[in-house]
């Protein structure tokens, strides 16, 4: 009877401690999966829903136990977060190619593959992954457009011809990436490598989204071990990203999902973009400098220096240099030059009728051009830099631009006039 006795207590201790031993406890935001569930929980949710496969003796499920909690209470109502023990459910962890603990997927509706999750396993970077999963989710079904589970892979780097993946080599990775002004992506792999051929179709939508604002190449290892050796591959797929300094490339080390690409990309660019800087019309050749290859010209016509001072001419030369940094991203440039110094082009574009400071937005090659109308100040700027297409006018040719002396920085002086006597004025009348 005693031992009947220890026995039902060592059963209850042992029920007691099961959610322990299933790591997420009844009270906890974690949904439970069974293959029983599954089906209905995950495969047919209308939402993200992230899925951990773990063990109960995984030391690194335990590790992350506290900081998954954490990241499922923060999405309750906007995702589901959801764990299944893949020691236990052997036949699940294996339908979906669970080789290691903690492996932790998303399926989102519309994909028939769920997409791994492969960033820092602490509920911030978690949460911030499930929300672009779930926004780009959002934005397919505003589109109208199905969700796809990223393309299909190119072999482990070799890109399509119709992908925006440029392939480099040793004969133009130099050319390409060194010496361009654009940031640069760069992955470098093996065919045979299977963690490339699983990156290959998140690289290739990557590169399709970010086109025209930051590149993604690919260097085959096995081809090109000279590049390889320079930036000192060892393991694949290394990312190494190219930015401002070309010599020193940074390793990429976030997700490797498209979104996470095209989310760390982004933010990189916003942060290194370089505003375009603001100058003076001193000649053709520095408007050309300035806006030869931009899209729109802002064309500044700033009071002359005797009316302004150099202190109300630096104010406004700020405010310009605050709206370039402020739309830095757009292609866009911006010139100034003193009233009365273009009279050609400030007739040509037809500034005098408003007084100074006066600003019009130019496209050279549509041939049309805008005014500001309203203040000269940050915000009514701004507003105007962000759409200069209201009020438009046709304009038949750009006049060519005067060379004139730039401005010293300093006050202006009035000219001196000609000393002379009331007698040199009498013998010239006489």
């Amino acid at each position: 009877m005693a031992r009947s006795a220890v026995g039902v207590v060592a059963l209850a201790l042992l029920c007691s401690l099961h959610p322990v031993l299933g790591l997420y406890a009844p009270s906890s935001d974690v949904l439970t999966l069974t293959p029983e569930n599954f089906k209905s929980k995950v495969l047919k949710s209308d939402s993200v829903v992230l899925v951990e496969f773990f063990a109960p003796w995984c030391g690194h499920c335990k590790s992350l136990q506290p900081q998954y909690d954490k990241a499922a209470t923060a999405l309750k109502g906007v995702a589901v977060v959801a764990a299944v023990d893949a020691d236990a459910h052997k036949s699940l962890g294996a339908e979906y190619g669970v080789q290691g603990f903690p492996t932790i997927k998303a399926f989102i509706p519309g994909q028939k593959k769920p997409v791994d999750y492969q960033g820092a396993r602490e509920a911030k970077p978690m949460v911030d992954w499930v929300l672009q999963q779930a926004k780009s989710l959002v934005s397919s079904r505003l589109s109208g457009k199905k969700s796809s589970s990223g393309g299909s892979s190119s072999g482990g780097g070799k890109e399509s011809k119709e992908s925006a993946v440029v392939t480099l080599t040793d004969s133009n990775f130099e050319k390409e990436v060194l010496q361009s002004g654009d940031l640069w992506m760069v992955e470098f792999f093996a065919p045979w490598c299977g963690h490339c051929k699983a990156l290959a179709p998140e690289w290739k939508k990557a590169a399709g989204n970010l086109k025209g604002k930051v590149k993604l190449g690919a260097v085959d290892c096995t081809v090109e071990t000279s590049l390889a050796s320079k930036y000192d591959v060892k393991g694949f797929p290394t990312i190494l990203v190219f930015g401002a300094d070309k010599q020193s490339p940074q390793p990429y080390e976030q997700g490797r999902t498209a979104s996470a690409i095209e989310d760390y990309a982004l933010r990189l660019l916003e942060t290194s973009a370089v505003a375009p800087e603001v100058v003076e019309m001193t000649s053709q050749a520095a408007y050309d400098k300035a806006c030869g290859n931009a899209q729109i010209c802002f064309l500044s016509f700033l009071p002359h220096i005797l009316d302004s001072g150099a202190a109300g001419r630096n104010a406004y030369i700020t405010t310009l240099k605050a709206t370039a940094e402020k739309h830095k991203r757009r292609p866009y440039g911006y010139v100034w030059a003193e009233a009365g110094a273009q009279p050609e082009l400030e007739e040509a574009v037809g500034v005098g009728g408003y007084g100074y400071p006066a600003m019009v937005g130019l496209n050279a090659k549509k041939g049309v051009y805008s005014s500001l109308r309203g203040a000269f100040a940050d915000q009514s700027i701004s507003t105007f830099v962000a759409n200069p297409s209201t009020g438009v006018t046709t304009i038949s040719a750009v006049p060519s631009v005067k060379t004139v002396q730039p401005w010293d920085g300093k006050d202006g002086k009035l000219e001196e006039e000609e000393e002379f006597s009331l007698d040199d004025l009498m013998n010239e009348e006489l």
